[in-house]
């Protein structure tokens, strides 16, 4: 195989595997954590984190994944790794599921949640979080298949390269 495409298909895979493993982790630990506790506890949190959450380290993984699966499906077509590309191209079709979903569903209920502050009414502290919860949640889960889905597939690819 050409040293061209390895570090791609290799940067790919591990991107997508942090990313993949950002969105379970989310599913599993972050959100159930959160739904134990108060409305305020829960706003707050999560803006905190939604503010955390972009700085450059993110920033190049979640765009990385993206470059490098596209990088390594052109360069594995070029050299006429078939089977490799397609597994790949598969895998950049399901990571831009997972960045639409980001860009379309998360980010825009971040902001808005970023925007509604820390209201001191229950009520509103209440329905600002059940806003936000019964759609971000779903949209995340759906992330973390996507993102799931397009590492299986990266790892596929990586297992039928020709030597």
């Amino acid at each position: 195989m050409s040293t061209a495409a390895q570090p791609a298909l290799h940067a790919a895979t591990i991107a997508m595997g942090l990313s993949a493993g950002l969105y379970f982790s989310f599913d599993v630990s972050v959100l159930p954590g959160l739904d134990r506790g108060d409305d305020h506890t829960y706003v707050a949190a999560m803006q905190n984190i939604n503010e955390a959450i972009e700085n450059g380290l993110f920033g190049l993984v979640f765009f990385g994944a993206f470059l490098a699966t596209g990088i390594a499906g052109a360069r594995l077509t070029r050299i006429g790794q078939r089977t490799a590309a397609r597994w790949t191209w598969a895998a950049l079709a399901l990571y831009t599921a997972a960045v639409v979903l980001t860009m379309r569903i998360n980010v825009p209920l971040n902001k808005r949640l970023a925007a509604g502050g820390l209201p001191e009414a229950a009520g509103e502290l209440a329905a600002l979080r059940d806003t936000f919860k019964k759609t971000w949640a779903p949209s995340n889960a759906a992330r973390t298949l996507a993102c799931t889905a397009a590492l299986l597939c990266l790892g596929r690819a990586l297992s039928t390269l020709r030597h």
